[in-house]
């Protein structure tokens, strides 16, 4: 690996990342179903109908995965509650087990000398909440924030950033419009009360954790280059479309109070009424702003379909295990894109990683190919931070090999390979290089 800490200023935060339901084991510790749960539970849903029901026992393993962390040489570990753990029904009764563990996990990191870094929502919706509609019920704002007061005054003395939703596009387009994540919809009402409602969810509970005392607050936004899939201009079109749902929909509406015309072009029909008196509340003051950056697509117009009239067609780089192109200037080009916007508010790229085959021979878990992917995204960060973005910090996803999702165990992020029989766990190659590369050298 080229990458050296020394690339970067002092200070700069380099970290790995997880959520709670891909590694806790949903089935321990006394949580509460969650839509993943009877999502998966649906035939053709996920990989094998596999679930987070046990995942990788974080809940029980927490300490020696902490110790990863720390001997990895990461200054930071982000991680997120579970809240039907802490809150079973999604309100209501807190289980203790819950909170205490996540109490337990936030001293652990601090005993190992790791900064904390808290998201409260990573798409696990009680089902309690999700049976009343979940993010498409315009009381979520108040479920969420009540959940969000609850947690942050119990860990929020002790964690150094808290992001309040993780990557509002997958929380609303990608389970409510595409239903390729839980609650699986396929529905444009459904999509625009969720894009919209996700979005007021954030703001009010941000303001409300504010007047509560609690300071280094921000949001994480998955961000991915919409490409035109040719010259032609209504290509164009429909890439600019996806670009506006995609990443225009979120930034702008927490940088400006505004939603984008080629967006609402097809969702203001379908918003909730009044919505436009929400966007001041959207539109709160924020302390730092994650970006998460995986791949670019490309889009072509399909005309006489409904709106927004495309499809995706394949690109032409290298691609990961699960088919997305390998793009790491897309990294930087959001970087700048982003710093544009927000101006000298802090911003941390959250998440960026890859799935891969793990090759393991006479022991050693191979992946050159993980290596090579993350030296030239921190190169791209770097650039970026170069031509003057305000960039404080690093993720790398995931520390382990985890349930991706509607993947279930098919594909592998981890930095760490994880045996799911046994649940051993074992550095890769590419944990070993960026232990190496991290180390603080004289």
């Amino acid at each position: 690996m080229r990458f050296r800490r020394g690339d970067f200023p002092e200070g700069f935060v380099f970290g790995t990342a997880t959520s709670a339901y891909q590694i806790e084991g949903s089935a321990l510790g006394g949580a509460g179903p969650c839509h993943w749960d009877t999502f998966a539970a649906t035939p053709g849903n996920v990989i094998r109908a596999e679930d987070g029901a046990r995942a990788c026992e974080h809940v029980h393993r927490w300490p020696e995965d902490l110790d990863l962390v720390r001997d990895g040489n990461f200054d930071a570990y982000r991680f997120s509650v579970n809240w039907a753990r802490v809150l079973p029904e999604g309100r209501g009764a807190v289980n203790a087990e819950g909170i205490d563990y996540y109490d337990r996990l936030v001293d652990g990191m601090l005993e190992r000398g790791l900064q904390p870094w808290l998201t409260l929502y990573h798409w696990d919706m009680p089902s309690d909440l999700a049976m009343r509609g979940g993010w498409t019920n315009p009381d979520v704002a108040g479920w969420f924030t009540d959940y969000a007061r609850l947690v942050m005054g119990r860990l929020g003395d002790r964690v150094t950033a808290t992001a309040t939703i993780n990557e509002p596009w997958c929380v609303a387009w990608l389970s409510h419009f595409l239903g390729i994540h839980a609650p699986g919809l396929r529905d444009i009402r459904a999509a625009a009360h969720a894009m919209h409602h996700v979005l007021l969810a954030h703001g009010t509970a941000l303001q409300a954790l504010r007047a509560d005392g609690h300071r280094d607050l921000g949001i994480v936004l998955n961000m991915e280059v919409c490409a035109p899939a040719s010259d032609a201009p209504e290509d164009h079109a429909a890439a600019a479309r996806q670009d506006a749902i995609f990443n225009r929909w979120f930034l702008e509406a927490i940088t400006q109070g505004t939603y984008p015309p080629e967006a609402l072009e097809g969702l203001e029909p379908h918003l909730p009424r009044g919505w436009q008196g929400d966007m001041a509340q959207i539109a709160q003051p924020l302390d730092w702003l994650g970006v998460n950056y995986y791949t670019r697509r490309f889009h072509q117009a399909v005309p006489g379909q409904p709106w927004p009239s495309s499809r995706e067609v394949p690109g032409t780089g290298p691609l990961t295990g699960s088919g997305w192109e390998i793009y790491p200037d897309g990294l930087e080009q959001f970087l700048r894109r982003t710093g544009a916007a927000v101006g000298d508010l802090p911003i941390h790229v959250t998440e960026t990683g890859m799935a891969w085959p793990d090759q393991i021979v006479n022991g050693a878990v191979g992946d050159a190919e993980r290596i090579a992917f993350m030296d030239a995204h921190l190169a791209a960060a770097g650039r970026a931070r170069e031509a003057g973005v305000n960039l404080k910090g690093f993720f790398c996803w995931s520390l382990l090999d985890n349930y991706e999702w509607a993947d279930g165990y098919d594909k592998r992020f981890g930095l760490v390979h994880v045996d799911f029989e046994t649940l051993s766990r074992r550095p890769k190659a590419s944990y070993l290089a960026l232990a190496d590369a991290l180390t603080r050298r004289p």
